[in-house]
């Protein structure tokens, strides 16, 4: 036995490594062939998204209790659109975090990390050679029980990011705003389904509708029942709804 336990603890500690590796693989991946390449969307759940690209991976708002960063490939860029908790990560941050790493994020989350790019609705950058357009995120419907909104105009974020020919449009915390009438053609779309500080089936489907982009997922959808709002949009000719385990 005594020769036999050191051979079996190894052996746990590679069952367990390989576990871990195998974790950071387990989770749903759709391409997109764009006009420089494959576009790989990895669903991580809740807010967190995964993208690889031309050897790069760019993260938005990855979260520790939506999955394990540490087993993940270190970030080229990670976006942040928000200060809550559920999309600002500070450890999650730290694990994806190498030297060259570029943080892009919210000013009201930089007064807390003291690092990154800053931008501000409406700014537009190359960030890695990707062209990006900020996008105001709030609600102008739904408020909290103190009677302001649960997401001030001018404090968070969507994005906006082109890939090749394709743009990609992850709206952050917010309703259906005037400002989506304005985006342009956007191929794939992330909107929040989720009440009471994001958007209402309706205020999705509208917001679907006013976008028309080719391929639209619901996001951070919670217990909405996101299968309801896929019916809701069947008549959409333009658009392709997909679900993915986005709660």
């Amino acid at each position: 036995m005594k020769l036999l336990r050191p051979f079996l603890f190894a052996a746990w500690i590679v069952f367990l490594s390989l576990g871990a590796a195998r974790g950071a693989d387990h989770f749903r991946t759709d391409t997109f062939q764009t006009s420089k390449g494959a576009l790989e969307i990895t669903f991580l759940g809740h807010a967190s998204l995964r993208m690889h690209f031309r050897g790069k991976y760019y993260y938005v708002d990855p979260c520790s209790s939506a999955a394990d960063f540490s087993t993940m490939e270190k970030a080229d860029v990670i976006f942040f659109t928000n200060r809550h908790k559920d999309h600002f990560d500070l450890k999650a941050l730290r694990q994806l975090s190498e030297k060259n790493t570029l943080v892009v994020l919210p000013e009201i989350c930089a007064m807390q990390y003291r690092e990154g790019l800053v931008m501000k609705n409406e700014d537009s950058a190359v960030i890695r050679g990707l062209p990006v357009q900020c996008v105001a995120a709030y609600n102008i419907v739904d408020m909290s029980p103190s009677g302001f909104p649960y997401n001030f105009k001018g404090i968070g974020n969507g994005y906006v990011i082109g890939f090749g020919d394709k743009r990609v449009y992850v709206a952050g915390n917010t309703e259906k705003i005037p400002e989506m009438n304005e985006l342009g053609p956007i191929d794939i779309a992330f909107l929040p389904v989720a009440l009471p500080d994001a958007m209402s089936l309706e205020m999705a489907a509208d917001a679907v509708r006013a976008i028309k982009p080719a391929v639209f997922y619901p996001y951070r959808y919670g217990k909405t029942d996101i299968a309801r709002l896929k019916e809701m949009l069947t008549g959409e000719r333009e658009t392709v709804v997909r679900i993915r385990d986005m709660k």
